[in-house]
């Protein structure tokens, strides 16, 4: 008996409810950079053209999916042209997909980085936004990480709406008391002798993941396993009441700065 060769994971079938961004039509990977305005994309040397192609279909239609869940216009999912995209290039050992803050690069491996597009998108954010929200600045740091550190916020509506998504994801409400995400993602460190679950980048990060996933919109490229995922009985994703607050609070920034550009494109 031969042992059949198994398929890449970026050939599954990876449910979306959305609307048809494509009209049925292929796109490409340049495509994709001019319409949201990336500064680069990267594939791989060992994507085939077939592969490519799958993988430019759904980046658009997630990257459109999360545009359309946010409120917001496309130079935001681009960062302002900040953030360059890869697909099977420029990830990490041991890591399905990773955001390089050195070169503002975000990389899916090929065949382990579906679901993980919204985790890493909002990391690139969390870095992105960093002048912006805070007083002082650090190139290669968070704005969760540095807010957490009391690091002090500049005076504007929209960074007020921010740090009331961090203070809901790390802080119990009207207290300086840690939140139970916080408390659960610590346990988890503690119990594999590690940390990265609770560094605040990576809670930030997966409390975005879980308000993604709870949109009635649905990718799951662009996000899974906040869940029923074995990292999920973990209990390091936001939970029951928490989480409806931090998706209430998230919703209502990026709608709010989606609103801003609107009215003031430049």
């Amino acid at each position: 008996m031969t042992n059949a060769k198994k398929s890449p994971r970026i050939h599954k079938l990876f449910y979306r409810n959305g609307p048809n961004h494509r009209a049925g039509a292929d796109v490409t990977f340049r495509d994709i950079v001019k319409i949201f305005g990336f500064r680069t994309a990267t594939i791989g040397a060992w994507v085939t053209k077939d592969e490519q192609q799958i993988a430019a279909n759904l980046f658009f239609d997630a990257l459109c999916d999360l545009m359309i869940i946010l409120q917001v216009p496309e130079k935001v999912i681009s960062l302002n042209g900040t953030l360059s995209i890869a697909f099977g290039n420029g990830g990490q050992k041991y890591s399905s997909a990773h955001y390089d803050a050195k070169t503002r690069t975000l990389a899916l491996a090929k065949n382990a980085g579906a679901g993980a597009l919204s985790h890493e998108w909002f990391h690139s954010f969390d870095h992105f936004i960093v002048p912006r929200f805070l007083q002082s600045t650090s190139h290669y740091e968070f704005a969760s990480s540095l807010w957490l550190n009391n690091n002090q916020v500049k005076d504007h509506p929209l960074n007020s709406c921010l740090e009331d998504c961090y203070q809901h994801i790390f802080l119990k409400p009207n207290s300086d008391e840690l939140s139970t995400l916080f408390a659960r993602s610590a346990a988890a460190d503690k119990a594999l002798n590690g940390y990265y679950y609770s560094r605040p980048q990576e809670i930030c990060a997966r409390a975005f993941e879980a308000f993604i996933q709870d949109q009635p919109l649905k990718n799951e490229f662009l996000v899974q396993g906040t869940k029923q995922s074995p990292e999920a009985k973990l209990g390091i994703y936001p939970q029951e009441e928490q989480r409806m607050i931090i998706s209430r609070y998230f919703l209502r920034y990026f709608s709010y700065l989606g609103s801003v550009l609107e009215n003031n494109p430049k």
